[in-house]
């Protein structure tokens, strides 16, 4: 590769994980666990309960530290402290949904505005010229947010009496709001019927659209393979296979890992059905079950 080449590379390359571990006392939960995003692009993550999907964000956001490996944005090595993190430029949503369910939209989503605003104390004392103008900014900002994910209108209401579905938009503004180059989301789909996950869909490719890359924590393998570039399935805290939508979708190993079924039936069931579609399936090895996962954290 030539230098320049080279240079480009590591440009498009926004988030990268190498040799990511975790060890819980004696428990591995992640197992040099690698993840690279390019800019502009969309990465799914699958995989069974406790495969260690949500670990994973944990470590990229600084929840956790890491026992080995690192996390770097841009080529800068990333601090353990979720602060920073996000101030950097990572934002994520939970699979469990955390607003402040007493506030308002609009106030929840000037929480997540607040990393970007620069007042100092004294105008912050004051309210002064500078706080006013800030503060109008942040209201102006977070009404277009909440606009762009479909909850115009709504700025008055109090988040807990939202139905469930626009409180995972909710969310998904209140990360944007911190104006990240990466959004991370866990499960941004739970709970969500055949026309909200289809409208969520639409949304991650519109905040795709608008230059912020995104890791997408989804169990919709449907999902997965009909909205993101490249996959990645953890299983027992490894990666067992990455690649395109199709290639995933294809790997034995992966459908093995699912459904939990001998290696020779998965295998022969693809090969019965490869032959009615006059294709050829190329067989690989198996990699590790997810036999033991419920042991782990259920991610």
């Amino acid at each position: 590769m030539s230098a320049a080449a080279a240079r480009h590379s590591i440009a498009d390359t926004v988030l990268e994980a190498s040799g990511v571990t975790m060890v819980f006392g004696g428990l591995t939960a992640l197992n040099d666990v690698s993840l690279s995003l390019d800019e502009g692009r969309i990465v799914g993550l699958i995989g069974p309960n406790g495969a260690g999907k949500t670990t994973l964000f944990n470590c990229l956001t600084g929840l956790y530290t890491p026992t080995r490996g690192a996390v770097r944005l841009r080529g800068r090595k990333l601090p353990h402290d979720p602060a920073k993190v996000t101030s950097a430029g990572i934002a994520r949503t939970f699979q469990n949904i955390r607003l402040f369910p007493n506030m308002t939209v609009l106030e929840n989503v000037l929480v997540g505005r607040h990393i970007r605003m620069r007042q100092g104390p004294i105008a912050s004392l004051f309210h002064g010229p500078a706080f006013r103008r800030g503060e109008r900014e942040a209201r102006e900002k977070s009404l277009a947010l909440l606009e762009f994910v479909g909850l115009s209108g709504l700025d008055d209401e109090v988040a807990r009496n939202l139905p469930y579905g626009d409180q995972r938009r909710l969310e998904i503004a209140r990360a944007l709001a911190t104006e990240p180059d990466v959004l991370l989301l866990d499960e941004p789909t739970a709970g969500m019927n055949p026309h909200e996950t289809e409208a969520a869909r639409q949304l991650i490719f519109r905040i795709r659209d608008t230059g912020v890359s995104v890791v997408v924590i989804e169990h919709d393998t449907k999902f997965i393979f009909s909205l993101c570039d490249t996959v990645s399935v953890l299983v027992q805290g490894e990666v067992l296979v990455e690649g395109s939508p199709e290639t995933v979708r294809d790997d034995p190993r992966v459908i093995e890992a699912y459904l939990g079924k001998p290696r020779e039936e998965v295998e022969a069931s693809i090969s019965e059905a490869a032959a009615g579609t006059g294709h050829v399936v190329e067989h690989h090895n198996p990699g590790p079950t997810a036999g033991s996962a419920d042991a782990r954290e259920n991610t």
